[in-house]
């Protein structure tokens, strides 16, 4: 669902406003100083009432905005397109009365465009963006002259003024659509990395659970073990007694089976002990292969390395599952077969995973470690890489690996190769 949002572009950007009123007042500012140079000092004749009037207009509506909302208030999509068309309207207006496209400042009118590409959902954007196109070409018909000295006519060719539409509608496309790619590509690595800190972090969750059900067996106990001991002597004293013989010896079985289930979590991981903590490399392979056994796909294992001299690291869960996740993609686009390769050499540990499916997409591979690449080949039959895959990658990088997606040569298939250099993956080196 996350996904679809993102890529069809109406994810919820919510601007600040206090971004727009500085803005703003920074427009209000350099739209003042601009008139008051103009007017004042190059003495060129200007409509001075009916600029400050727009300038004072824009000056009104910021600061009734300031004192009726509060600094952390969020514009949701329509506001924000409304304030946003405002200014474009206002700065239209200006220009528009100032000489039209012959004003120096008239590219000015794809600010409000660039601002909305870079927050706001893409059909705001474009339908902010036809509003400019529209203003602009009415700034190519204005019957007002560009303000100068005062006897001189400046007229401006027909060429030249076509020229100056043309090259400010393709600024303005040019640099919405820039921004709003860049944006875009940054909210979707921002999700995409907040996603994989999530999993992260359930991961460690999930992997310190052993040891704090261990904790509790052993805080558990003692007072089990008093309460069995009592009921020991409760059924000697009571056990043929017909009132209290039964529940009594129901008392005692279900002491029993506590100290049971208590033994079993006493048997659990505990992260304070160092033999549960480390673990050797093909502990850690048989771990990550476990779960995806019984899926009908065949998972075969060929350890490349002396097992008497395999690297023995600590058990990473962002390792874990990173290798669990591209397994899982192997064996979702396998036919019959995936084989996991795992060798150490006294400088480089290494797992391959290869499947005998058809293998990546030409596009996908070449977009491998994106968010967010969904599409898959038109048989549906490979390629279908989500967020899981960039969250996998993310991780195993994190932990020092370098990753390799490509096609298999000799044989139909994908393949990933993961490498870490082993002084990052044998405990044994690191001290």
């Amino acid at each position: 669902m996350a996904t679809d949002a993102v890529e069809d572009g109406t994810t919820s950007r919510v601007l600040r406003l206090q971004t727009i009123v500085r803005l703003r007042w920074l427009a209000v500012g350099g739209q003042s100083i601009t008139v008051i140079v103009t007017a004042f000092w190059l003495r060129f004749p200007l409509p001075l009432i009916a600029c400050c009037a727009l300038i004072a207009l824009l000056a009104w509506v910021n600061a009734y905005l300031t004192i009726r909302y509060p600094p952390t208030h969020r514009l949701q999509p329509p506001a924000a397109f409304a304030l946003l068309g405002i200014d474009l309207a206002q700065l239209t207006a200006l220009l528009f009365i100032t000489g039209g496209l012959a004003n120096p400042f008239a590219p000015l009118v794809c600010v409000p465009v660039i601002i909305s590409s870079a927050s706001q959902p893409k059909l705001h954007s474009i339908g902010l963006a036809i509003l400019a196109i529209f203003g602009i070409t009415a700034l190519a018909f204005t019957p007002f002259p560009l303000p100068w000295y005062s006897g001189v006519e400046l007229l401006i060719p027909t060429v030249l003024t076509a020229g100056f539409w043309f090259a400010i509608i393709s600024t303005t496309t040019f640099a919405a659509f820039y921004t709003y790619r860049v944006s875009l590509e940054a909210s979707e690595l921002s999700e995409a990395l907040s996603a994989t800190e999530l999993v992260l972090q359930r991961e460690k969750h999930l992997s310190q659970l052993d040891g704090l059900a261990a904790a509790a067996a052993h805080e558990l106990g003692t007072p089990l073990a008093t309460i069995s001991v009592v009921a020991k002597e409760m059924e000697r004293e009571l056990g043929n007694d017909p009132r209290f013989g039964e529940d009594v010896q129901l008392l005692r079985s279900q002491s029993e089976r506590c100290r049971d289930i208590l033994r079993r979590l006493t048997t659990l991981s505990s992260e304070n002990e160092p033999h549960m903590r480390h673990m050797p490399l093909s502990s850690l392979i048989e771990e990550v292969m476990a779960p995806h056994r019984e899926f009908g796909i065949e998972i075969s294992l060929v350890e490349n390395g002396d097992r008497a001299h395999e690297p023995v690291g600590n058990r990473n869960a962002g390792i874990l599952y990173g290798l669990g996740n591209l397994l899982e993609n192997a064996v979702d686009y396998a036919k019959t077969e995936v084989t996991v390769t795992v060798s150490h050499t006294p400088d480089v540990v290494s797992v391959t995973i290869e499947d005998d499916g058809d293998g990546y997409a030409p596009d996908i591979l070449s977009r491998i470690g994106e968010p967010y690449v969904t599409k898959r080949q038109k048989d549906d039959s490979a390629g279908g890489l989500g967020l899981g895959l960039f969250i996998a990658k993310t991780l195993l990088e994190r932990s020092g690996a370098r990753l390799t997606f490509e096609n298999s040569t000799a044989k139909p298939g994908a393949r990933v190769s993961v490498e870490w250099p082993r002084l990052l993956m044998d405990t044994k080196l690191a001290k």
